[in-house]
């Protein structure tokens, strides 16, 4: 896939860490200009603005909260500034905020569908006029399989995850005809600092459930971005792919 995004310009939310940290080095290795958005991981930031310094590329760090609107367009102004237009959005950022039901609070539902599902709307929306525009573009949704399947103690999640399917699949209908391509990515359990910092007793029920007997990694689900961010997947658009080791089957 050498170069197949070269000169295009990506926006990928929650970029400082885990996957969005894997799809920003990738796709700055690919030629890429990459914008990444940030919340609170300043430091990781930082390192990760000094490693893209390294590609033949050029990028873009904000430190912006998805569930604000006004950020979000702000994103979009200081990316257009910069690149004069997007070629590709990753909607990323995402929290998990697990407890059972009984016990969750309100704060605990708001805070995740807010990061979620409304991030997801608001970058989506802060960019469409742009993509629409220009008559191209791709969007991909990071939900989980989690959505698919659901959870217990994830109520919240799940919820959240789910509705990025039904917006992904909606918005996919509505703006095919512009060149605009939209697609969701269903991770399972993958290898990053949430995950890891599991128990090994948890870990290992984890491993036992998935057939491949392996967690996959975040550079796994950063390749399957790049390759639906590509020109090779033109005809792609309102899928819903897991990447799971066979884990939702």
């Amino acid at each position: 896939m050498e170069k197949t995004l070269k000169n295009q310009t990506a926006i990928i939310t929650g970029g400082s860490r885990g996957i969005g940290r894997a799809c920003c080095e990738l796709f700055a290795q690919l030629g890429a200009n990459v914008v990444f958005t940030y919340a609170k991981s300043k430091d990781e930031a930082q390192e990760l603005a000094k490693k893209l310094k390294t590609c033949q590329c050029k990028h873009l760090s904000l430190q912006a909260d998805v569930r604000d609107y006004g950020q979000c367009r702000e994103i979009v102004t200081k990316t257009l500034d910069n690149f004069r237009k997007i070629d590709i959005l990753i909607n990323n950022a995402g929290i998990i905020k697990d407890k059972a039901l009984m016990m969750m609070t309100l704060e605990d539902w708001k805070d995740v569908i807010d990061t979620n599902l409304n991030g997801t709307f608001n970058m989506t929306r802060a960019c469409i006029t742009t993509l629409l525009k220009q008559k191209s573009g791709c969007i991909l949704n990071i939900s989980s399989v989690s959505g698919l399947t659901g959870t217990p103690r994830q109520t919240n999640y799940c919820a959240s995850k789910a509705g990025i399917i039904g917006f992904s699949k909606a918005l996919a209908k509505e703006i095919a005809s512009y060149n605009i391509r939209v697609n969701t990515i269903c991770p399972g359990y993958i290898a990053t600092e949430m995950v890891t910092a599991l128990r090994d007793d948890v870990k290992k029920k984890i491993i036992e459930n998935i057939p491949v007997k392996r967690m996959g990694t975040a550079n796994e689900v950063a390749n399957l971005c790049a390759f639906l961010a590509s020109g090779e997947s033109e005809y792609i658009t309102g899928e819903v792919i897991k990447i799971d080791g066979g884990l939702a089957i």
